[in-house]
């Protein structure tokens, strides 16, 4: 099968590459990047997946005008667009190829707006993450989602993936931290969907939609986000180190079942973790041996912390409880590290499936199985707060070879099975497209892929991302 519907050739209009990029820099002047350093960057994004070759052109936008002049081209020339940020993604989903415009959205960046009485800011896509949170905190606020990636990846780039982060058990993903977002069309128009309010159910929750549809129904320019208060207290960080990954699974499953709700809960393998330490310079961990890494905040972070503590010795974790904020920073950088630590392995394809949190035991054993099937090691982190996996399948590159994507099929299938998802945060790009019919049903699957027709009638948005055929 091929990609989503692609766009369709008038004889009526200019198509070829030269007369696109001459249009382009008719309207947008030395915006038009289509330096070969450029093109080869916009072909990639941090899965290590890239495109068959460079788009025809890098459009380095810098206000809202220049995204709908953009577009407009793209629809009078029938050019594909492919959005990007700052090229985080990691499901190959912004990566732009031959024929294609690649339009940055990185220089739009502002914050435009914040209403501490409202708790809510308007920024534009581009803003880091983490820019953002620096930004807000001298007024007590903050945004809640907290990917790994936050120092790198942009609030655009979050919302279009539908990222969530190591914080999201208890704060929440992107979904849950937005109010209202601005969005462009294919052909040009601009949207304002959703609303500044707590409450509004008025017609169709567009907004909704547009989260996690990684560029393929509009371009995101404007995004309105429902903030956070700063919590109160000083956070607690604990370590627990269990004798392999199942029996840290198991405790984790335990926290859970405690009621304790801490905000931040990770799980490390015995791979991983070796991984890391190793990146950071640490001392080797025990061999074989598994890490959570659990944080507690709020005013009853200290009584939270113990009792989880509690909870997980009692699961047979070695439990250690940071001495101060410097100590749990050290324990959370080593968690942080993982995807670094994975790139010194070697080429790898990060994955991204979710289970129900009781069958985080059961997933385990199910990598376990396909390791011993495949005769490879699948290093796994596992946000067990929620239920959501990381698991890699290391290899030399550049290629996935077909044993790997066998073992990543039985990985999704495992976790379908056990009543999970193909991707908790990292979205669908190319990497995963072949399996979401899977996980949707035929039904469904079609109906997505004509509510995108409808926003996108000409196929010209990311196509050959998420959809195929």
């Amino acid at each position: 099968m091929t990609g989503h519907a692609g766009p369709r050739a008038s004889a009526a209009t200019p198509t070829s590459g030269t007369d696109v990029v001459a249009l382009l820099r008719a309207a947008l002047g030395d915006r038009v990047d289509t330096s070969p350093a450029a093109l080869d960057d916009a072909r990639a994004d941090k899965s290590g997946h890239a495109s068959a070759g460079r788009p025809l052109a890098l459009v380095r936008a810098a206000s809202v005008a220049d995204v709908q002049a953009t577009l407009r081209i793209a629809t009078r020339t029938r050019t594909p667009v492919v959005t990007r940020g700052a090229g985080t993604g990691l499901a190959g989903g912004a990566n732009a190829g031959p024929g294609e415009i690649a339009l940055s959205v990185r220089d739009m960046d502002r914050i435009l707006e914040v209403r501490p009485d409202d708790l809510l800011a308007v920024v534009e896509p581009g803003i880091l993450n983490a820019r953002l949170n620096a930004a807000l905190a001298p007024q007590g606020l903050w945004w809640a989602p907290d990917p790994a990636s936050r120092e790198i990846s942009t609030v655009g780039g979050n919302i279009a993936t539908g990222a969530g982060g190591l914080l999201c058990a208890k704060y929440g993903v992107v979904r849950d931290a937005v109010l209202a977002l601005d969005v462009v069309l294919a052909d040009g128009r601009l949207l304002r969907l959703g609303h500044r309010s707590v409450k509004g159910v008025t017609g169709l929750d567009l907004t909704a939609l547009m989260i996690g549809s990684e560029g393929t129904l509009a371009v995101i320019v404007g995004a309105t986000l429902k903030l956070r208060r700063l919590v109160p207290g000083t956070a607690r960080t604990l370590a627990a180190t269990f004798p392999d990954v199942r029996a840290a699974a198991v405790g984790s499953a335990a926290v859970t079942a405690s009621g304790i709700q801490p905000a931040i809960m990770e799980l490390m393998d015995a791979t991983s973790l070796r991984a890391a330490h190793r990146l950071l310079s640490l001392p080797d961990p025990t061999p074989g041996a598994a890490q959570l890494t659990i944080q507690t905040d709020g005013p009853a972070a200290h009584t939270e912390a113990e009792a989880i503590a509690a909870v997980l010795s009692d699961a047979g974790g070695a439990v250690v409880l940071a001495a101060d904020a410097a100590e749990g920073e050290r324990l959370l950088a080593v968690r942080r590290a993982m995807h670094p630590a994975m790139e010194s392995l070697g080429m790898t394809l990060i994955e991204d499936v979710s289970v129900p949190r009781s069958m985080l035991p059961a997933m385990f054993d199910e990598i376990a199985r396909i390791e011993r099937d495949y005769g490879m090691v699948i290093p796994t982190v596992a946000h067990a707060g929620d239920g959501n996996l990381h698991p890699n399948f290391v290899f030399a590159g550049p290629d996935v070879p077909p044993e790997v994507w066998a073992a990543a099929d039985e990985l999704f299938r495992a976790a379908l099975r056990l009543g999970g998802t193909l991707t908790g945060e990292h979205g669908i790009g190319v990497l995963k497209r072949r399996w979401l019919a899977d996980e949707l049903g035929e039904d469904q699957w079609r109906l997505q892929r004509d509510i995108a027709r409808v926003f996108d009638p000409l196929g010209i948005l990311n196509p050959g991302k998420v959809f195929t055929a």
